[in-house]
């Protein structure tokens, strides 16, 4: 791919050794960070954006993204997926784990098929790095909204095609450890190079001390899904807490996790050993009402029956704002949270999650009330506040521009 070689000048960089005031990204034809912190001026550029007062961060990345926008990964379309794509980039997203959900065997292989298909392919806005494989292979008492007529016991076989289904994508995938087959499963996924995430467990404190044993390293979305923290049983939300193998996803919508639990987390664990995601579902993005099993009202989604939350609305730039609020941070401290964790989490940390030389040209340019003006992915700007195209080489500047989203 061949972008614009850009010159992004004037702007408070946010690198991960340091907030650097007035300096620039040089961004080459390959969509790699050529130069962070030093503005050459004598070079030539096709594009040279003036980011005077304005902030550029990392590209934040969601290994947790079910849909947006009407749109679900499950739909096993290139239409859906370019949709959530495009939905999230507006909001933040710069890549992404295209997320299924449990479903009946040839529902999930259509899903990784397309996934698969579609990376290849490419999408317009987020880039799909992956796939993240939620269920089936969970435990019934802490199922959720997840399809409690597909939940069944781990199966290698399955398995096996799942991994094929995903032609070398899968990257993420949860599990239940302790049900039938469960540890077997979370092995052979090790073995394949898959992170392993516990999540929809009921697994006791010592069935997880196990699984980590085996290679698990992380629990989705922390806090829900799993058994609580009890001073006699610590269960899986306990382990999260004090196990510093473990990185804990977190929805930080206020609605999953009381803001005071979030912080809680954030102080216990430190922002380097959290995953921030959205966890959000189809109608994110969509007006109040009913779609299919769920109800979404006031930006909370719900089985029509109550029983339980289903997914979010979250965006990842209103997580940022979010936690920011819940814990007091900074903006350097909790940025970890939402780039470098998932992109260490899947392996890709030599590619992405920070700006430094030699990365992809992933940006969030945002004013200093974190309204984002424009999105960049391996430097080809797919989201512009305004509305223009970047398809032309044209010298701009961003520094009036204000937009809301």
């Amino acid at each position: 791919m061949t972008v614009q070689r850009t010159l992004i000048k004037n702007a408070r960089v946010y690198t991960p050794d340091a907030v650097i005031e007035r300096s620039s990204v040089v961004v080459n034809n390959e969509g790699k960070i050529e130069e962070a912190g030093v503005c050459e001026n004598s070079s030539t550029y096709d594009r040279i954006i003036d980011a005077e007062g304005l902030l550029l961060l990392p590209g934040f990345i969601d290994i947790h993204i079910h849909g947006g926008n009407g749109y679900s990964v499950m739909d096993g379309t290139y239409e859906a997926l370019s949709g959530v794509s495009t939905y999230h980039a507006k909001h933040g997203t710069t890549s992404f784990l295209a997320t299924t959900t449990t479903g009946t065997r040839e529902a999930i292989i259509k899903a990784l098929n397309c996934a698969a298909d579609s990376m290849e392919k490419g999408v317009p806005g987020a880039e799909i790095i992956g796939i993240h494989l939620e269920g089936p292979y969970l435990n019934l008492k802490r199922c959720g909204a997840q399809s409690k007529e597909e939940i069944r016991p781990s199966n290698l076989i399955e398995l096996k095609e799942f991994l094929e289904a995903g032609n070398g994508q899968l990257k993420l995938a949860t599990i239940a450890p302790e049900i039938e087959n469960g540890m077997m499963a979370l092995q052979f996924l090790k073995d394949n190079g898959v992170t392993v995430s516990i999540g929809h467990s009921d697994a006791t404190f010592e069935q997880v001390k196990e699984a980590v044993k085996k290679g698990a390293s992380q629990t989705t979305h922390h806090f829900n899904g799993m058994s609580p923290v009890h001073h006699r049983e610590p269960g899986v939300a306990g382990a999260g807490l004090i196990m510093n193998e473990i990185t804990p996803e977190i929805i930080s919508d206020g609605i999953h996790v009381h803001p005071a639990i979030v912080k809680l987390l954030f102080d216990t664990k430190g922002p380097s050993n959290i995953c921030a995601i959205t966890d959000a579902v189809a109608c994110a993005g969509l007006p109040e009402g009913e779609y299919g099993d769920v109800v979404m009202k006031e930006g909370q989604v719900m089985l029509k029956d109550g029983s339980s939350l289903a997914g979010s609305t979250l965006t990842m730039i209103n997580a940022f704002k979010n936690i920011l609020t819940f814990t007091g941070y900074s903006i350097e401290a909790i940025l970890p949270s939402f780039t470098l964790v998932p992109a260490r989490q899947i392996h890709m940390g030599h590619q992405k999650g920070s700006i430094e030389a030699g990365k992809d040209a992933d940006f969030l340019l945002v004013d200093s009330e974190l309204t984002i003006l424009s999105t960049f992915v391996k430097g080809k700007e797919v989201y512009n506040c305004s509305g223009t195209s970047s398809s032309k080489p044209i010298k701009i500047t961003l520094e009036r521009v204000h937009g809301n989203d």
